[in-house]
């Protein structure tokens, strides 16, 4: 199955894919056995730091082994390229899914390079989906005490959305639509009209992405989907999930030294997150 045939499906009957990051093999192995559960398609992301942590061919073979045992359509990608040559290194290390963000640069540079990026994967495989990015998503992947401030330039217009796509040649769209990297003090307020402006002007072939997902109620996140989302990142409420699973297993078993037992409540407390996303997005029994 096409990353894009399912997103463009995704789309068409108001449903969202995951894509949840991993910095491990045991936020993989939770990940996967929550797509396995609910027979519901997955994105595996790995940020430039993420890569750095676990290798780029490391990753690829981990996700590879998954899918040959458990084959649900799963899709590796790497989260936020920062540059055209992090986004080609990854495709060429056998990620099936690219995302180039050069979002900071100057618009004219960011289309140039995205584009670059387009043509570069699609000369060698056609069929693998590439996610561009225009807007501004403050915050860090983490949670932040203070409140994020969102300015009325960071966000993305409509008609500058249509004319990137159109010049990039991408067939996944991120923007900035009230949304923040991260959870803070404040919660994130979506432009919902803005979605619906944007996804009633881009071609139906481009899917739209929603990153920056922790924190973001559950009401705003079923109406951001029936406003046109068809994939949503979720990090931070990840990383909370395991580093609180995490601590809790080494208070409670002080002298354990063995890794592999003090690892399964983490697992299933990350499996129980992504489980509850899934749900959320309707992605349920969608392979």
């Amino acid at each position: 199955m096409r990353l894009d045939d399912i997103l463009k499906k995704a789309t068409k009957e108001h449903w969202s894919t995951g894509h949840f990051n991993i910095s491990n093999l045991e936020q993989l192995r939770a990940i996967m056995e929550a797509a396995k559960n609910l027979n519901s398609p997955i994105m595996i992301g790995v940020s430039e730091g993420e890569r750095k942590a676990i290798g780029l061919k490391q990753t690829v073979a981990l996700v590879q082994a998954f899918y040959e045992e458990y084959g649900i359509p799963v899709f590796l990608n790497p989260d936020h390229s920062k540059s055209v040559e992090s986004a080609k290194t990854a495709f060429d290390a056998g990620f099936n899914s690219v995302h180039i963000d050069l979002s900071k640069l100057p618009y004219e540079e960011n289309v140039k390079g995205t584009a670059e990026v387009v043509d570069y994967v699609k000369s060698k495989s056609p069929d693998v989906s590439v996610e561009g990015e225009l807007g501004y998503l403050r915050g860090e992947s983490k949670v932040q005490k203070e409140i994020i401030e969102i300015k009325p330039e960071d966000l993305t217009r409509p008609e500058q959305a249509a004319e990137f796509v159109e010049k990039t040649g991408i067939t996944r769209f991120s923007g900035a639509y009230g949304n923040i990297h991260g959870i803070a003090a404040n919660e994130p307020k979506l432009d919902l009209d803005r979605i619906r402006e944007i996804r009633k002007i881009l071609p139906e072939n481009v899917s739209m992405v929603l990153h920056g997902g922790s924190g973001i109620s559950d009401e705003m996140m079923k109406e951001a989907i029936k406003a046109g989302i068809a994939n949503i990142h979720i990090n931070t409420e990840i990383r909370i999930a395991y580093a609180e699973a995490l601590r809790k297993s080494l208070a409670d078993n002080s002298d354990e030294v063995v890794p592999y037992k003090i690892s399964p409540p983490v697992i299933k407390a990350v499996q129980q997150k992504v489980e509850e996303k899934l749900k959320l997005f309707g992605s349920v029994n969608k392979i």
